[in-house]
């Protein structure tokens, strides 16, 4: 399984328009891609403007096919303003044996 984690720093005067458009985005790919398995939508307890994203893909060609999906990249055109700063991490998950 391929794991994408992403943390966004959000700016102050926008985070809730961002965490609107970051839960639809997480919709969409759970219900608009096959290859997606779960897309977790994380704020932080102690900082509004943090963001963590956590999401697992059948395999790499999955994460790719979301990358060009339209509401991937509509999402990506509509939050980058809002952003601070974005960190993403690419993981290959194990399972315990």
């Amino acid at each position: 399984m391929f794991v994408v984690t992403v943390v966004f720093k959000v700016k102050k005067d926008v985070v809730e328009a961002f965490r609107k458009a970051v839960q639809q985005q997480a919709k969409n790919s759970l219900t608009k891609e096959e290859g997606c398995e779960r897309f977790d939508v994380c704020f932080d307890s102690d900082d509004p403007q943090g963001v963590f994203l956590y999401e697992l893909y059948v395999d790499a060609a999955a994460f790719e096919a979301h990358t060009q999906t339209d509401h991937f990249k509509n999402f990506r055109e509509v939050s980058q303003p809002m952003l601070e700063d974005r960190e993403v991490r690419f993981w290959s998950l194990q399972k315990a044996a």
